[in-house]
């Protein structure tokens, strides 16, 4: 789970692995698999950073490298 800012302040978690699009229109706003959109303070860079170092935390961040490597061959 990564800690992220609504725009009114409320701090909330969000499980990173359901997270698909991260854009700056210029809030931050994150569209998961279920296509429901969120709103946060955070960057879109922050963002990027909290779902890295969650999915390094997880276990899953060598498993998204190693896919990503496969499919660059």
């Amino acid at each position: 789970m990564i800690k992220l800012t609504r725009l009114n302040g409320d701090t909330f978690s969000l499980n990173a692995v359901y997270v698909e699009q991260i854009q700056s229109f210029p809030d931050t706003t994150i569209s998961l698999v279920t296509g429901k959109k969120l709103v946060v303070r955070e960057t879109e860079n922050e963002v990027n950073m909290l779902i890295q170092k969650y999915y390094q935390t997880i276990g899953l961040q060598g498993c998204v490298k190693e896919a990503g490597d496969v499919h660059g061959q």
